[in-house]
């Protein structure tokens, strides 16, 4: 924005002629760019790792990423430059067309920035995955803007902010259609000059080239936002096979056969790619109720238990001395979709989207066909609208009846935003379901997700002593007050003393560490609740979110036919436990106190790791953990892809 405060000669010459207009637009980007990452790095100062190469890595990268992304931003400018005849480009009044097309685009590069302040305040990275998924579900995006921000009071200083840009360049650029003519012929080889460059900039560059340092902070200050949401949506999904480092698919299930056997369980055939084993337990199975509740953005941190003063969970932090509390368990991604995915397939995270977003995921294998199979009546019960991130799709095929907000009527409201309805109000739902299951002589295994800890962290004002819409402490809060409300509501019910309750979140409130893949970010509490029928006691092993859905039928002492990559905890040697965790690029495998990364352009990185903290300390390469990694990853996406999970 430096351009504004150019003299008037000098400014004329850099605009002069035709394309001087799509000039000045690379500027005011370049410029508005520039000074987001110079707010960006101020507001997350602390978490940078500060040293010249990185400072110099964050800024050379990031004019270099700014310079891409204009010329892609300038495309349409270019058109209508080139195309516009010059009996209408020289008219005076052609000026004031110019002048607002400027203000168009000038407002489009202040919005962005703000919408990126906002979306780095709230997850501290660049655009990614979840705002290419935020755009494609609009109603709920934008409803979610509208109640957690001040929109007319935002728009309204974008307002006053862009006249203050334009203002003084407009005298500029209402002179350029005076400028000397230009031919069709002449302006035809300026603009395909320009055209080769954005294609040519398609094929040869990628969000990766950014990614120079080991501090995740560095790396995302130095990309551009605008560039991150065009790379993630064209990598909405990543093939395992083309961007990954691989094995034979011979070899990699060759050794998952080998890693996923346990002693309950034997394959069901020598076929080298059918993980199917029989399951097999002695004594009568236990055909209990199971309520798996999957609390939205859950950390472990916000939990007294795990060193939380905040004291924000007091229900949960009761009930966890009289459950099973299983302490060292980590989600395997950071998205609801993710664990939904982790919970009901038991399966490791797989390259790029969720299976619940992707095509061809019916009929899976699923904790819920496995309860079918038992006699269960089994739902999936959502304060939401199910079509949101494809659940009601996903569910309804795979085993379950959906239940959604649509089964509430209005008087049974007492509080809803755009996400969905109060935790209060889903947990009257999901009572309403188990009783209506349980009358008719059914066992029924019930998958509640909870909204309410979401932006905008909003709820019924009187619950908690905590103001709606103050922010995550209060929603989180607001939560476990419903959660508890719920069980003591349960506790009266004929049909309690033969119920599970399974409390476990889908993911972390944040993920956002000083490195790519933070463990202590994915770490997630797990209670399973049932006095009648499970002691209290304390599971210390680490586990994946796997493995909550074998642990589980393990505790029922069911025998079934599993495709599940996931362990029953209990059965499993000690020694051999490990963790999937993962974005939508990067796959973290950890054992051991040591992290494989896996990311595109098939590259592998091995780290040293400590349960509980963020840092990751690059070490010596180890073989046979790279190859499990490997394993584990290739052939589960290998799996779905060619119809083996089914």
């Amino acid at each position: 924005m430096a351009i504004t405060n150019l003299k008037e000669g000098a400014l004329t010459r850099h605009l002069h002629g035709r394309f001087g207009t799509a000039l000045l637009l690379v500027s005011l980007l370049v410029g508005i760019s520039l000074l987001t990452r110079i707010v960006f790095l101020i507001y997350s100062f602390s978490n940078v790792d500060v040293s010249v190469g990185n400072l110099l890595g964050i800024f050379l990268f990031g004019f270099f990423y700014d310079l891409v992304n204009a010329a892609y931003f300038i495309i349409p400018m270019m058109l209508y430059l080139w195309l516009a005849p010059q009996r209408i480009y020289g008219k005076r009044w052609h000026g004031v067309v110019l002048i607002v097309l400027v203000t168009l685009f000038t407002f489009l590069l202040l919005f962005n920035a703000v919408a990126e302040w906002f979306f780095w305040e709230e997850f501290n990275t660049r655009y990614n995955f979840i705002a290419v998924d935020y755009l494609v579900y609009t109603n709920e995006v934008l409803g979610n803007i509208q109640q957690s921000y001040p929109i007319a009071w935002i728009v309204t200083g974008l307002v006053v902010l862009c006249a203050l840009i334009v203002v003084p360049l407009a005298r500029f650029v209402k002179r350029l259609p005076a400028g000397e003519p230009m031919r069709f012929k002449k302006r035809s080889v300026v603009f395909l000059g320009y055209a080769v460059l954005p294609v040519l900039l398609y094929f040869t560059v990628n969000s990766k080239y950014h990614q120079f340092s080991n501090n995740a902070y560095v790396n995302e200050l130095s990309g551009n936002g605008m560039y991150e949401l065009f790379a993630a949506y064209l990598n909405n999904e990543l093939s395992y096979d083309q961007f990954y480092k691989t094995m034979s698919q011979e070899t990699g299930f060759r050794d998952v056969r080998e890693m996923i056997r346990t002693p309950e369980a034997t394959f069901v055939n020598d076929h080298p790619e059918d993980i199917s084993r029989r399951i097999a337990h002695t004594g009568d199975e236990k055909h209990l109720n199971v309520v798996l509740i999957s609390v939205e953005s859950l950390s472990g941190e916000f939990m007294n238990a795990f060193g939380s003063t905040l004291n924000i969970t007091p229900f949960l932090d009761s009930l966890a001395q009289h459950s099973l509390f299983f302490t060292n368990l980590y989600a395997t991604g950071t998205r609801t979709v993710r664990g939904l995915e982790a919970l009901s397939l038991c399966v490791p995270p797989t390259p790029g989207q969720s299976i619940v977003r992707r095509p061809n995921n019916e009929n899976l294998f699923s904790l819920g066909r496995v309860f079918a199979e038992k006699g269960y009546e089994t739902k999936y019960i959502y304060g939401g609208y199910g079509y949101f991130d494809n659940m009601n799709y996903f569910f309804a095929n795979n085993g379950y009846k959906v239940v959604d907000r649509e089964e509430l009527a209005d008087n049974e409201i007492d509080y809803e935003n755009i996400w969905g309805v109060a935790d209060e109000n889903l947990f009257t739902l999901a009572m309403r379901e188990i009783d209506k299951t349980v009358q008719n002589n059914k066992p029924v295994f019930a998958h509640v997700m909870t909204t309410s800890n979401h932006r905008p962290y909003t709820y019924p004002e009187g619950r908690i002593d905590i103001p709606s819409h103050t922010g995550r402490e209060g929603a989180v809060k607001y939560t476990d007050y419903a959660i508890g409300d719920f069980i003591r509501k349960a506790r009266k019910k004929p049909w309690f003393d033969s119920t599970v309750f399974v409390i476990v979140a889908d993911h972390c409130a944040s993920s956002a560490g000083k490195s790519e893949l933070p463990i202590n970010k994915y770490h997630i509490p797990l209670l399973v609740y049932s006095p009648a029928n499970i002691p209290p006691a304390k599971m210390e092993r680490m586990m994946s979110q796997i493995d909550l859905g074998p642990t589980l039928l393990g505790l029922l002492n069911f025998s079934y036919v599993s495709k599940f990559y996931g362990y029953d905890i209990f059965q499993l040697e000690p020694g051999r436990e490990r963790v999937f965790i993962s974005t939508y690029q990067n796959l973290g495998f950890i054992h051991d106190n040591k992290m494989i990364v896996l990311s595109p352009q098939r590259k592998l990185e091995t780290f040293n790791v400590t349960l509980g903290s963020d840092k990751l300390t690059p070490t010596a390469e180890d073989k046979a953990l790279e190859e499990q990694a490997i394993a584990w990853y290739q052939t589960a996406s290998y799996a779905f892809k060619n119809g083996l999970m089914k």
